[in-house]
């Protein structure tokens, strides 16, 4: 894992100031390389093969071609047998195999790549720069485009040392604050774009393009539950056991949910025991239910395992010590107080590893999140006659639950799945601008986005292709983009085992009926029936009939006594710009959170964070 920087004209100054606003990315080395028409920077940090034969750039034999990457090829041992038929190699390192292979195979090669990556390869001949980015969207790229050539990073701040624009982009602001994240291809700032995952992009004589090259489109259920259990297994296995690879330590991020400790168990299957474990608590927790249960129970699967483990005990205090360096490291706003806590964790557990596995990715798989079980239920009640839907909505109308009687009306397309994605909309339009806060934008941009192919998924299995937009959207755009920056902060490079390509594509066609059941408390949610059938060995008893749980902080209790001279400070003074936010709706909003009479954490904290970031990178200009 490292940090990746260019720009396409020759400028070793600027390059290297680029390097050194990212140089927490890859703490081993650092390296520029200039030439006509470009300027390359990459900081290591040195997994595969520590030599100094892997330090980047790496050139071809003809050192006519050279690449930078960010990222892990997993099955880059059986490419390198492939291609060493014909090239000769000079390192041990997975990168050089993706260099030759793209020689071998032009962009055809990124289909063969099993990791995540974000990379970089120029030809010194043909002036041509090719940058990808991994199917899953796991590493982060970003880019803008001027008068003098096309500038990328791993970072958003690199770009801003390099010249991009400091002005807030109001369609990315319209949608943090509706969404809570920032789709791609957008960020907060106006004219920097992230490259979409799965895509690559090509720039030769002051033009680009950009191209996808890897989409699901195989919605087609499977018939043999046994058989696809087994392969699911099987497949996790194999992951687990690639991504185990490693020259330096490797240590796992334990919670207290199925999806890390059946990583845990497959890692110490193939590592062996006393494998490290990280996990968080908090400090003065007055509901030891909600925020402590995760902790105890990851102390349990690493007594069970026999782990190194080690638990780092969080207070209020800690957060508001590293607030500033959060929000320099996130690059953009995030709303997730869990941000706070990973930036924490990470920095303990560089200490010790230099790999961490985690456990994302199950829960948009295999169906973990109490949504599509509400979605799945608006699917059936829409397969009764019309006149008995009627009547049930009518009825749930009378006994106050009119919004739940509107749902049941939605269609299977965005705005089913924006209903429950989005935030309330007399919520946004209490403390949002009027001009920012209307969500239909949105709406039209997901509908094309992914409705506007008609699938199979969508018209047999609605909930299925709901997961799949999970897994592209909110996933990327928010968990995978905030762990890369919490972890890589500190020089730690996480992988996610659960999201090797293989997976996915094979639980596209896992009927969502294997998943979940209708047949429960909708309070009792307990998803992913198949995935716990398929790692049910690596599942103690305290964990396998846990029922769903999100990972939580006492953010909202902390706000309101530790925090609340820093939240009041930015939500009741006047350096909330006006232009953005209704500041009399924002100090009744702080109001009634404090107050208790409503629970506002997810827009307050997503009003702080903004603002801190607003002043951090669009106010300074430094």
């Amino acid at each position: 894992m490292c940090g990746i920087n260019g720009l396409t004209f020759a400028n070793p100054e600027l390059i290297a100031k680029m390097n050194q606003l990212t140089a927490h990315r890859g703490p081993d080395q650092t390296a520029v390389f200039t030439s006509e028409g470009i300027s390359l920077g990459h900081n290591r940090l040195a997994i595969i093969d520590l030599s100094p034969a892997a330090n980047q750039p790496i050139w071809d034999s003809e050192h006519r071609t050279a690449i930078i990457l960010n990222g892990e090829i997993y099955n880059y041992r059986e490419l390198r047998a492939q291609l060493a038929k014909k090239y000769t190699f000079v390192s041990q390192s997975d990168t050089e195999v993706i260099l030759y292979a793209y020689k071998e195979y032009g962009p055809e090669c990124l289909t063969k790549l099993n990791g995540m990556f974000a990379l970089a390869i120029w030809d010194n001949q043909t002036k041509e720069l090719f940058l990808a980015r991994d199917p899953m969207g796991i590493k982060p790229l970003c880019y803008f485009q001027d008068q003098r050539g096309l500038f990328f990073s791993s970072e958003i701040k690199a770009l801003l040392a390099a010249g991009a624009p400091r002005k807030v982009n109001t369609q990315a602001f319209s949608a943090y604050f509706n969404l809570l994240y920032i789709p791609e291809p957008q960020t907060m700032f106006e004219g920097i774009y992230k490259l979409p995952a799965g895509h690559w992009l090509r720039f030769k004589g002051g033009q680009r393009t950009i191209q996808r090259y890897y989409a699901l489109n195989n919605f087609f259920d499977f018939t043999d539950y046994v058989q696809t259990v087994n392969q699911v297994r099987g497949l996790f296995k194999d992951s687990v056991r690639r991504q185990l690879v490693s020259d330096r330590p490797v240590g796992v991020f334990l919670s207290g949910g199925l999806d890390s400790t059946a990583v845990l168990g497959a890692a110490t299957e193939f590592h062996g025991r006393g494998i490290k474990t990280f996990s968080v608590s908090f400090s003065d927790n007055v509901e030891p239910d909600k925020f402590a249960a995760d902790a105890r129970l990851a102390k349990q699967t690493a007594a069970y395992y026999g782990s190194d483990h080690q638990e780092l005990v969080i207070g209020a205090g800690d957060f508001s010590e590293q607030i500033n360096n959060l929000v320099w490291h996130l690059d953009e706003p995030n709303f997730n107080p869990t941000a706070g806590a990973m930036f924490l964790l990470s920095r303990l557990a560089k200490q010790h590893v230099a790999v961490v596995l985690g456990g994302d990715g199950g829960d948009e798989l295999f169906g973990g999140y109490p949504r599509y079980y509400y979605s799945r239920l608006i699917s059936a009640f829409q397969r009764l006659p019309s006149a008995t839907q009627q009547i049930g909505r009518g009825l749930l109308s009378l006994v106050g639950k009119k919004d739940f009687a509107e749902k049941l009306a939605l269609p299977p397309d965005a705005r089913r799945v924006l209903a429950f994605l989005l935030q309330k909309q007399q919520t946004v339009h209490s403390v949002i601008q009027p001009s920012y806060a209307d969500a239909r934008g949105l709406e039209v941009d997901f509908q094309q986005r992914y409705f506007g192919v008609s699938s199979a998924g969508v018209k047999t299995d609605f909930e299925k292709h709901f997961m799949h937009i999970d897994r592209q959207s909110w996933l990327v755009d928010e968990s995978l983009l905030r762990t890369d920056r919490m972890t890589m902060a500190f020089g730690l490079e996480a992988r996610v085992p659960i999201l090797d390509y293989r997976l996915v594509e094979l639980a596209l066609r896992i009927p969502t009926a294997w998943k979940f059941s209708l047949w429960q408390r909708p309070n009792k949610f307990q998803g992913k029936h198949i995935w716990r059938d398929a790692v049910r060995e690596y599942l103690p008893e305290h964990v396998l009939n846990q029922p769903k749980r999100g990972w939580f902080t006492p953010m909202a209790k902390w706000v309101r006594a530790d925090l609340r001279l820093l939240v009041e400070d930015i939500l009741l003074s006047d350096r909330l710009p006006t232009e953005f936010f209704n500041r009399v709706g924002v100090a009744r909003m702080w109001q009634d959170h404090l107050s208790k009479k409503y629970y506002n954490l997810n827009m307050l904290w997503a009003i702080v964070m903004w603002q801190l970031w607003y002043e951090r990178f669009i106010k300074s200009s430094s």
